[in-house]
């Protein structure tokens, strides 16, 4: 490998520049480390990403002697420098990242091909591309013989297996996804999960805990508005008449057709007429309730 020994010698740079002068350092065995190390306080893993980080923007700026610049090979250029000089010279194309670069970008676990295809989390995976590699051994020893499995946390529906016979990746769907019939991130399993628990239902029942995701996702696709509107509609359903019986004015008696005016009392048309069109008028009758959208009903229809 061309490659191995510049990174075995950045790796000793980490080492040598960075990792021995942070608290908890044990060295690079047994026989180096420091006396008292474990009574020192120690970094987390996020604080200690953030360091190397800070760390890696000086390195970059540092004068490395296996890099000259054509035009100055008498001084010594850092990885920044030397990386400009490149694209001023060859200049710089991006390329998008393919449906496999993302595939690769996503978390991965080590999982074997059973019968049923594969788990995780309580949930299986399967297909007929996985029947040639079902118990067969992925060939990769420091694995146990297990099959690399990538999947995207925010949409469980699928995963991706690589080959590692013939090359590519296995689009693997989930077992249950035409009950549940939309994505769903992995909190919002685990949460159908505690649900079922707490409603007496074995949470490791995969179609069990199906039927409580797909409640809950109905559920949050129907948003907090469909509730208050579902509320004040049964509220207005239960409400009584606007005027109780005895209150109603009784009908008027039929009256008959006023006589023709003299001439001189009929109003001119450009006079404006005695009622105001915008004066409220009283309503008097039975208020009948609409019933109440069912968008569970199999008829889609109102409630009864």
């Amino acid at each position: 490998m061309r490659g191995k020994a510049v990174v075995e010698r950045t790796f000793e740079s980490i080492n040598t520049l960075f990792c021995q002068h942070v608290a908890g350092y044990t060295g690079r065995d047994v026989t180096r480390r420091g006396a008292g190390d474990a009574t020192q306080a120690l970094w987390s893993l996020a604080d200690l990403q953030e360091l190397l980080d800070e760390w890696v923007m000086c390195w970059q700026s540092r004068p490395h002697e296996g890099l000259r610049h054509p035009f100055t090979p008498d001084r010594p250029a850092s990885p920044n420098e030397a990386y400009a000089a490149l694209v001023a010279a060859a200049g710089y194309v991006p390329v998008a990242l393919t449906g496999e670069d993302y595939i690769e970008l996503m978390p991965a676990e080590w999982r074997a091909i059973g019968d049923s295809g594969i788990q995780i989390d309580y949930r299986t995976y399967n297909c007929a591309e996985l029947g040639p590699y079902r118990r067969l051994s992925s060939g990769i020893a420091g694995k146990g013989g297990r099959w690399e499995v990538h999947y995207d946390p925010y949409d469980l529906t699928r995963i991706w297996v690589r080959n590692h016979h013939h090359g590519g990746w296995i689009t693997v769907p989930w077992t249950h996804l035409p009950m549940v019939g939309q994505p769903f991130a992995g909190f919002t399993w685990r949460h159908a999960r505690k649900i079922a628990a707490e409603r007496g239902v074995d949470d490791a029942n995969e179609t069990a805990v199906a039927v409580v995701l797909a409640a809950l996702l109905r559920r949050a696709g129907q948003g907090p508005a469909s509730r208050r509107a579902l509320g004040r509609a049964r509220a207005v359903a239960a409400l009584p008449p606007a005027l109780p019986e005895e209150a109603r004015p009784a009908a008027l008696p039929q009256q008959a057709p006023p006589a023709a005016l003299p001439a001189a009392e009929v109003p001119a048309p450009d006079e404006e007429p005695d009622d105001d069109p915008d004066e409220e008028q009283e309503i008097t009758g039975t208020v009948v309730g609409f019933g109440l959208f069912d968008p569970f009903g199999e008829d889609g229809g109102p409630y009864r």
